[in-house]
């Protein structure tokens, strides 16, 4: 696996500006009719346990299940096949990221709580099913990951800086942002070529994620100047006043993994896939600890069904068989993809130790994070207005662009988008 799901959820943000973020379905799409014994399934590579949906078609021996593996720009595709309705899949994944976009055309997808989600609701974590949920309570995708976050960490780095190396201790130690920073001070002195973080825009990031108010309130007014987006500001530009920033925002990430430039990374629970396949020759050398400052979640996807569907109790049944917890765990293995039924966090495939890890049993970090992610209202316009908070960012990394300077550029140009989207 390389980068490409990290990568892209950091840029996320800046491609929604550029297109306008919006779901733009338009219309009704064509009526048509569909053969309710044959159903197609549209996801994106690693969206889904390859394995896992194999089985389905098995499983489910009465029904021609078709599915594709889709390439490209997934959103726009399935935006493509939503106007149509012979040309739509029964039964889609949508993004995270793009989950807020869909939810003013919630008519496009079946309310699964009409075909018997509210019987499973109970099985999912609450704060993941309120992102796939309207104003009016409609529920247009089942979760089929999350990413809870954390430090990974190069426990023989921080040995040498004599710094905690126990997962536990680290947790307890580094448990704030100024902590965690302090720790990166003192193992840049004593490992001067190693850097705490790979980029400002991971904090910032993280810090958003671990709070109950975004860029845009449920008013659909424009907050992204305030004090909770000020804080994370001001506190993401820290590790670079610091020097122990890394600056990293282009493709020599794998080798600062490798060569131990980087003794720290804050990322999701599928990062670890990330870390492990750009570094095989520091097995054993990784730990994961808490995230400083709280949990904090980085991607994850829905399953959703078309409303044009031509069987979409059989689709939900279909589903909800692929999200079972033990299917989920099946993904966590196949896929790295971290369930979002907490009942998977007892199972086998997520209990034992990770080599990777020095043994570690990450879910016992993993886990009470995922379920204690903090809920935030996203605005369909969210990514889109974000997106010039990381942009100026990255110019105070690239460019050295002061840093206050930067703060008041990315609120005048959010805010240019914020109008253009309709927001007040």
């Amino acid at each position: 696996m390389d980068l490409s799901r990290r990568r892209f959820l950091q840029a996320a943000a800046l491609t929604a500006a550029a297109a306008g973020a919006t779901a733009a379905c338009g219309g009704s799409g064509s009526s048509g009719s569909k053969d309710s014994k044959n159903l197609a399934l549209w996801y994106w590579s690693g969206g889904l346990s390859d394995k896992v949906v194999a089985d389905a078609k098995a499983h489910f021996s009465d029904i021609s299940l078709k599915t594709s593996v889709v390439g490209g720009d997934f959103k726009t595709k399935l935006l493509t096949g939503l106007r149509a309705a012979q040309s739509a899949p029964d039964i889609t994944g949508v993004k995270g990221e793009d989950i807020a976009s869909f939810l003013p055309n919630a008519d496009r997808f079946v309310d699964l709580r009409t075909v018997g989600a509210d019987k499973l609701v109970p099985q999912y974590l609450a704060w993941k099913l309120k992102q796939a949920t309207t104003k009016d309570g409609k529920l247009i995708g089942l979760p089929i990951d999350i990413g809870p976050c954390a430090t990974f960490y190069r426990e023989d780095l921080f040995a040498k800086a004599g710094l905690p190396t126990d997962p536990a201790r680290v947790s307890a130690e580094l448990a704030t942002w100024d902590d965690y920073f302090k720790a990166g001070v003192e193992l840049r002195k004593a490992v001067p070529k190693t850097y705490l973080i790979n980029n400002i825009g991971s904090v910032f990031s993280m810090m958003i994620g671990q709070g109950t108010q975004r860029f845009i309130d449920e008013d659909n007014k424009f907050i992204g100047d305030q004090d909770h987006i000020r804080t994370a500001w001001t506190t993401a530009v820290k590790p670079y006043t610091l020097g122990i920033d890394a600056k990293i925002n282009d493709n020599t990430w794998n080798a600062a993994i490798s060569n131990g430039s980087l003794g720290t990374e804050i990322g999701a629970a599928w990062h670890a896939l990330d870390i492990s396949n750009a570094a095989p020759g520091t097995k054993g050398d990784w730990r994961v600890a808490s995230l400083p400052g709280g949990p904090s979640n980085l991607g994850g996807s829905f399953l959703a069904i078309p409303a044009t569907s031509g069987n979409p109790e059989e689709a939900f049944k279909i589903i909800s068989w692929i999200l079972s917890p033990e299917n989920q765990a099946r993904g966590f293995t196949d896929a790295a993809l971290f369930p979002t039924a907490p009942a998977a966090y007892k199972l086998p495939a997520l209990t034992g130790g990770d080599a990777f890890f020095g043994g570690q049993k990450t879910i016992e970090i993993f886990g009470p994070a995922a379920e204690k992610i903090p809920t935030a209202y996203e605005a369909p316009a969210d990514a889109a207005v974000s997106a010039s908070f990381f942009s100026e960012l990255t110019s105070i990394e690239a460019k050295g662009k002061d840093p206050e300077q930067a703060w008041k550029d990315a609120v005048g140009q959010a805010k240019q988008i914020a109008e253009r989207q309709g927001v007040k």
